[in-house]
């Protein structure tokens, strides 16, 4: 009991270093007569360390009784993509660690995440953010990149 109530406390700790994001849109995948309906939703949060960058991200959301009520562990799959939307102080970039936690957010209760990471390229000038999903017992291969090149804005 002491191990799942630290279990708890770290997962909602950790909850609190991301990014925060902003539902752009969603769309229904299975019809559920009397609950929600399972459906990807479509998320937009922007990098909390690099002002310009954007990543938008598309998860599946479980529906049903246990979707309604917060019990349903949700799909690891999910995408990503992000881009430039305006300028970049490269002088930051040189600061930045990779492998830094950008966005977090819970998938089941207690034990799975979503967390996008961030690498920098510097030979390539390029950002690069990894979406994957994690759970405490054990990780899952099921990822997803996408590169956002550095370039002047004027």
């Amino acid at each position: 009991m002491k191990k799942l109530a630290c279990v708890l406390a770290f997962s909602l700790a950790s909850a609190s270093i991301s990014a925060f994001a902003e539902e752009i849109g969603e769309v229904s995948t299975t019809f559920n007569l009397l609950s929600p309906n399972s459906k990807i939703v479509i998320e937009a949060f922007d990098d909390p360390d690099v002002a310009g960058v954007t990543c938008h991200v598309s998860k599946a959301q479980t529906g049903g009784l246990k979707g309604a009520v917060g019990l349903a562990e949700d799909p690891s799959e999910a995408s990503i993509a992000c881009r430039q939307i305006g300028a970049i102080d490269v002088a930051k970039l040189q600061n930045l660690k990779n492998g830094d936690t950008v966005f977090k957010e819970s998938r089941s209760l207690i034990f799975k995440k979503l967390q996008v990471v961030r690498f920098y390229d510097k030979k390539r000038n390029v950002l690069v953010y990894l979406a994957y999903s994690d759970k405490l017992i054990d990780g899952s291969p099921k990822n997803s990149i996408s590169s956002v090149p550095v370039m002047r804005w004027n």
